[in-house]
């Protein structure tokens, strides 16, 4: 009988936020207008990029993969909250689950590494600028995101497999908005100790080595800025690396408070708060951060509307 429940569940109820009643209907509209202005502000991004030739360097072209994939990572979560919000039956197919965790620990693991990518670009580029394009060439960009890319997503084909391998007890009510690993492995009615072990080990592998590295590149980027003589020297290469360091801290920030520590420490309500702001506020606030802190996206975002008004204008 209890084989029987278990492969009767081809569909799990997503509790999210319906405990809220109608205010529901507030965060419909809230989370809809934040959904809209990043995607707008990523396009914005990627299009200035695409259009101006002197953003065709390493550091923006991984802005322009990572605000891809940014858009991409949206796309997995926000729009079937949306749904959910105004729905009286928030469901989501099992294998429509298996899907969106499959493509969003892809795409946030690539994003981990395409934000360390940047962190060395960096350093290459301020530790050692006379090499820097022999160093940092094309193919050596391709090659880093093409890594990145593949790591995350094999990393996920893992993660997937651990979770969905666990045979699920009667309960579908899965504790989240979306499918993620923690709400969704607890709903196993075997042991699943040596599967969060093994997942606890990846996000340590994705989270903390990259995040080192990235402290390590910031130690010699650091040392070799207090070197230069000039103040407005140093006041440019620390504002070239200010942007970078701001979405280290936020993306690194939220998902180490998620992902490194056990799951018998997971807290609904708290973490519902904590992925709300990496599943929906992160992705808006790299576009932002990179536009309003630096003067050469904010220049050739200028250039670009100039020329868009004169052609609309002749």
């Amino acid at each position: 009988m209890k084989r029987q429940n278990q492969s009767m569940i081809t569909e799990f109820i997503l509790i999210g936020f319906s405990n809220l009643g109608d205010l529901q209907i507030l965060l419909f509209f809230i989370f809809l207008l934040v959904y809209l202005t990043t995607l707008t502000a990523n396009a914005t991004i990627m299009t200035v990029i695409r259009l101006d030739r002197a953003l065709h360097t390493p550091m923006y072209f991984f802005l322009f993969v990572l605000s891809c994939s940014e858009t991409c990572y949206t796309l997995v979560i926000v729009p079937k909250m949306l749904t959910n919000l105004l729905s009286t039956a928030p469901t989501i197919s099992l294998s429509g689950c298996v899907a969106q965790l499959y493509f969003f620990v892809g795409l946030a693991c690539t994003n981990c590494f395409l934000i360390a990518v940047m962190g060395y670009d960096r350093y290459v580029a301020i530790c050692n600028p006379l090499n820097y394009t022999l160093i940092v060439s094309r193919a050596t960009c391709t090659q880093l995101v093409l890594a990145s890319s593949f790591c995350g997503f094999l990393i996920s084909v893992v993660v997937n497999v651990l979770v969905f391998s666990v045979p699920f007890c009667a309960s579908n009510r899965i504790n989240h908005f979306f499918c993620d690993i923690s709400p969704v492995i607890k709903l196993g009615c075997t042991d699943t100790n040596l599967k969060e072990m093994v997942i606890f080990f990846l996000s340590i592998l994705v989270l903390l080595v990259p995040l080192v590295l990235i402290f390590i590149s910031y130690v010699f980027i650091v040392s070799t800025i207090l070197r230069i003589s000039s103040v407005e020297g140093q006041r440019k290469a620390f504002a070239t690396c200010a942007s970078h360091l701001t979405v280290v801290i936020v993306h690194y920030g939220c998902a180490s408070f998620i992902y490194l520590r056990p799951t018998s420490l997971y807290s609904s309500d708290k973490d519902r708060l904590v992925a709300v702001t990496y599943t929906v506020i992160t992705p808006l606030l790299n576009p932002l951060v990179y536009t309003l802190r630096n003067k050469e996206v904010k220049t050739a975002l200028k250039k670009v509307l100039s020329r868009y008004l004169l052609s609309k204008t002749v």
